[in-house]
C-alpha cells in the first residue's frame, strides 16, 4: 500500500511537471509523459502480459494497456498517463478495502493452553497438551487453564467459561463432571481424567474453525473484472474490425485515417468515470459508515449488508451488557438498605462474581470486625455470623436444607434467599440487563425487510427464551457452544434465498469461528475480544446493536450511487464510442466527454458521505 501510494505521488508530480512547463522541445515533455507512465503503470503492463499467457487475455489490466498505448501511439502522451494514473488510484482505493488475513487470529485467543500438568513417576511434570493420552490424570491448579476435556476425579471449583460460552456467570464443578479445554480454573485444585485427545478436544476444534473458516467466505468479484470480461472484447473486436475493415470495402478510404479513429475508440473505450466512481462510492459509503461508529473492512462486505435476509445474534455482550449486576432487592420486616449490608457482610471474603456484585450494589465500606464467622456451603451458598446474627444466603436448596419458610422468586437470573436466625427476610435478584438499544436494533430491522432474526447464546433454556421473547426475536436456540454455534449458523445459510445474505453479530473469542463462516461477521468493537474484532467484517465501535441499521440503510444507499453511475457512465460511454467510430468527435472532445462523465460520476458518488441517522 504504501509503495503503491508513493509511486503514485510520484508519477502524478511527474505528470503535473509535463503538463504545466513547455519546454522548448517537446519530446523532453513527452519523455517525462513516458517515465511518469512506467512508473505508475508498469506493473499493470506487466500483469495483462503474463495474464495473456495464462490465457486470461480479456482483463482490467488488459484494457487499460491497449487503451494507454494506443493513446501514446496516436500521440496523445498527456491522456495515456493520466488513464493509468486514475486506473491506479482507484486500484489503490480498492488495495485497501482488502481484508487483512485471519491467519492471525490464532495468536490474538488465549483460550490454547501452554502446558498441561501431569503426575507421572511420583511427580508432576509440564508436558506439551498434544501428548496426553486419553486416561491420564492432569492436575489443574486454580488460575490455569483446562488444557484437555476431561471428567473431575477430585476437588471441586469454579470455571471460567467465557472463552467457549461467552456467559460471564462461573459454572460450579465437582467430582464427576465433565470439563472442557480452553475454560480456566478459577480456585480449587482439580484432578481431572482425560477423555479426549488434544485433537479432538474442543479448544483444538475452536481454534481449527477460526483459522480454517475464511476459506468459506465468498468473496464479491471485483465489477470491473466481470464488466471488463464482455466490454473489453467487444471493443477490442470493434477498434480492429474499423482499422481493418473501412480501408478495404470504401473506396477512397485512408489506412491512417481509419487506425487513428480505431486508436481512439480504444482510447475513449477507457471507463475511467466507472474506475474513480465505483470504489469512490464504495469508500464514501465506508468513509460515512465510520462517521456513524461503524468500521466497515472492505467494499464487498458494505455491498453485501444491503442484501442482509437474516441477522443472527450473540446474547451476552451484543444484546445485553454482559456484566451481572443487582436487578431487585425485596426485603420482608427488613430495610432494604440492611438487607443488602447484611448480604455484602456474608459475601465479604468470596470474590465470586455474585459476590462482588452484592458489594458493588451496597457500596459502603465493611467493618470486618462485625463478621464473626463465614462458611461456604458448596453449591448451596453461606452461612455467616454477623455481630449475633446469623445470616443465611443462597439459593434454594439452602432455604430447603436449613427449613426455612421461603417465598420463590420466579425473575430471571441468580436468586440470593435472605434469612435472618432462622427466619426469610428477602432476597436479591441479580443478572444481565438488556441494552436499551437491542428493543430499537430489532424492530427497525424488520422494518427495513430483514426476514429473520435469531438468538445464539451458552446461556440457560429460560434466559435466553426470556430474552428473546423482551426483544421480540424470531427464534432462540440456547445452551450452545461454539461448535453449536457453527451448526445453527450453517443451517440458516441453507435457508437464505441465492442473493440473501446472513449477518451474526457478536462480541467474544467464542463467537469468532461463526463471524468468519457468516456471510457478514459483526463484532461488537468497544468490549469485544480482539479474536471477533479480527475474525469481523464490520466492527459497531459504540457496541449499539441498532448501528447495523444504520449500516444496511447506508449499504442500500451505496447500492443505489453505484448502479445510477454505472448505468450513466455505459450510455454516455457507448454514446461517445459510436460519434468516435464514426468520426464526428475529435479526440479531445471524447477526452472531455469523458473526464465530465468522471466529474459527474464523482460528485453522485461523494452523496453517500451525508450520512443520516436512525432516531
Amino acid at each position: 500500500m504504501k509503495k503503491k501510494g508513493i509511486k503514485i505521488i510520484i508519477a502524478l508530480i511527474l505528470f503535473c511537471i509535463a503538463l504545466i512547463v513547455k519546454f522548448n522541445n517537446e519530446w523532453i515533455n513527452n519523455i517525462i509523459y513516458i517515465i511518469s507512465y512506467i512508473i505508475v503503470g508498469f506493473e499493470i503492463v506487466k500483469k495483462a502480459v503474463r495474464n495473456i499467457f495464462r490465457g486470461k487475455v480479456f482483463d482490467e489490466n488488459f484494457l487499460m494497456t491497449v487503451a494507454t498505448i494506443g493513446a501514446f501511439c496516436i500521440g496523445e502522451f498527456p491522456e495515456a498517463v493520466a488513464v493509468m494514473l486514475f486506473y491506479q488510484i482507484g486500484e489503490l482505493f480498492q488495495d485497501y478495502a482488502v481484508d487483512k488475513s485471519r491467519k492471525s487470529i490464532s495468536n490474538l485467543m488465549d483460550i490454547r493452553p501452554d502446558y498441561a500438568n501431569i503426575e507421572r513417576d511420583g511427580k508432576i511434570q509440564k508436558v506439551d497438551p498434544e501428548d496426553v493420552k486419553i486416561g491420564e490424570i492432569i492436575i489443574v491448579k486454580p488460575g490455569e487453564k483446562i488444557p484437555l476435556d476431561g471428567c473431575v476425579i477430585e476437588g471441586k471449583s469454579s470455571l471460567d467459561t467465557k472463552a467457549l460460552t461467552g456467559e460471564s456467570l462461573p459454572r460450579e464443578i465437582s467430582e464427576g463432571e465433565e470439563v472442557l479445554s480452553g475454560c480456566i480454573n478459577l480456585n480449587g485444585l482439580i484432578k481431572v481424567e482425560v477423555t479426549k485427545e488434544f485433537g479432538e478436544s474442543t479448544v483444538s476444534k475452536i481454534l481449527d474453525l477460526v483459522e480454517n473458516a475464511s476459506s468459506k467466505k465468498s468473496k464479491s468479484e471485483h465489477f470491473i473484472t466481470k464488466f471488463a470480461a464482455y466490454y473489453t472484447p467487444i471493443v477490442v473486436i470493434i477498434a480492429v474490425i474499423l482499422a481493418i475493415v473501412p480501408p478495404l470495402v470504401i473506396e477512397n478510404a485512408v489506412f491512417s485515417d481509419w487506425l487513428y479513429r480505431a486508436l481512439s475508440f480504444l482510447v475513449v473505450s477507457c471507463p475511467c468515470a466507472l474506475v474513480i466512481s465505483i470504489p469512490l462510492s464504495f469508500f464514501g459509503g465506508i468513509g460515512g459508515a465510520s462517521k456513524m461508529g461503524v468500521l466497515i473492512k472492505g467494499s464487498n462486505y458494505l455491498e453485501a449488508l444491503a442484501n442482509t435476509e437474516i441477522v443472527v445474534f450473540d446474547k451476552t455482550g451484543t444484546l445485553t451488557e454482559g456484566v451481572f449486576e443487582v436487578q431487585k432487592v425485596k426485603a420482608i420486616d427488613i430495610s432494604v438498605e440492611e438487607l443488602l449490608k447484611l448480604t455484602a457482610y456474608a459475601e465479604n471474603y468470596s470474590n465470586h462474581p455474585i459476590s462482588l456484585s452484592v458489594k458493588k450494589a451496597y457500596n459502603k465500606e465493611i467493618d470486618e470486625k462485625q463478621i464473626v464467622k463465614t462458611q461456604e456451603l458448596s453449591g448451596r451458598g453461606i452461612v455467616a455470623t454477623i455481630g449475633k446474627k446469623e445470616i443465611l444466603v443462597g439459593n434454594e436448596k439452602l432455604m430447603k436444607e436449613k427449613q426455612i419458610n421461603f417465598e420463590k422468586c420466579d425473575d430471571i437470573g441468580t436468586i440470593l434467599y435472605v434469612a435472618i436466625d432462622k427466619k426469610y427476610a428477602g432476597y436479591i435478584l441479580i443478572s444481565d440487563r438488556i441494552k436499551e438499544d437491542s428493543v430499537k436494533a430489532i424492530s427497525n430491522l424488520k422494518k427495513n425487510n430483514v426476514k429473520q432474526t435469531v438468538m445464539l447464546t451458552g446461556d440457560r433454556k429460560d434466559v435466553g427464551e426470556r430474552v428473546a421473547k423482551q426483544l421480540g426475536i424470531d427464534k432462540v436456540y440456547t445452551e450452545l457452544l461454539p461448535d453449536g454455534k457453527v451448526e445453527k449458523v450453517e443451517e440458516l445459510l441453507k435457508k437464505k434465498s441465492e442473493k440473501g445474505k446472513l449477518a451474526f453479530v457478536g462480541d467474544g473469542i467464542n463467537d469468532a469461528p461463526v463471524l468468519a463462516i457468516s456471510d457478514i461477521g459483526i463484532a461488537m468493537g468497544g468490549l469485544g475480544s480482539d479474536a471477533a474484532i479480527e475474525a469481523a467484517d464490520v466492527v459497531l465501535m459504540t457496541d449499539e446493536p441498532s448501528k447495523i441499521v444504520n449500516a444496511i440503510q447506508l449499504s442500500k444507499k451505496t447500492m443505489r450511487i453505484v448502479k445510477e453511475n454505472i448505468i450513466f457512465a455505459i450510455l454516455v460511454k457507448v454514446i461517445v464510442l459510436i460519434l468516435s467510430a464514426l468520426g464526428i468527435s475529435t479526440m479531445w472532445e471524447a477526452v472531455f466527454a469523458d473526464v465530465g462523465v468522471s466529474i459527474l460520476a464523482i460528485i453522485n458518488a461523494l452523496r453517500v458521505l451525508r450520512v443520516k441517522k436512525i432516531n
